[in-house]
């Protein structure tokens, strides 16, 4: 199992798709493990988007993800970091296809709605930015041999 972050940006955050947006992961079988409204720091955006720090977008970047409250999320299950990606779309909404949230939320090249972890070391990292000890639960889903097929004794 994985456990990604997901931001759900101020954009997506005013236009009123919080529930929306969650569901979508819920109804994929995926699994919030942590969730939390907040108001990201304009540290906290620097070091999140560090790795950007020289590109000409960044000073924008980081004053659209301070601009208004996003909701950040603690997702977990078999590959959800790609699972996540894919469900989100293509960065730009203009060019992300339909039936992905940014294709059917979004139509601009900045406001992109949404942000997940790319990678596993990504997902650690990040999930220590926005998530203190103990705000990432560890819990069982009655579920889980709805989701994944377990007749293995592990999830496929």
């Amino acid at each position: 199992m994985e456990t990604t972050l997901i931001i759900l940006k101020p954009d997506a955050v005013q236009r009123g798709f919080i529930g929306r947006i969650i569901s979508r992961f819920e109804d994929k079988g995926l699994q919030i493990v942590g969730c939390k409204l907040m108001q990201i720091s304009s540290e906290l955006a620097a070091t999140h988007y560090a790795a950007h720090k020289e590109r000409p977008f960044y000073p924008g970047l980081v004053k659209f993800m301070t601009s208004s409250p996003v909701l950040v999320m603690a997702v977990r299950g078999m590959d959800a970091i790609a699972i996540s990606r894919k469900m989100m779309g293509a960065t730009f909404g203009s060019k992300a296809d339909p039936g992905t949230i940014r294709g059917d939320f979004g139509v601009s090249n900045s406001f992109n709605l949404i942000h997940g972890s790319d990678s596993p070391e990504a997902a650690e990292k990040e999930l220590g930015l926005f998530f203190g000890a103990g705000e990432v639960l560890e819990m069982d889903r009655a579920i889980e041999g709805w989701v994944y097929d377990m007749s293995a004794g592990t999830p496929e």
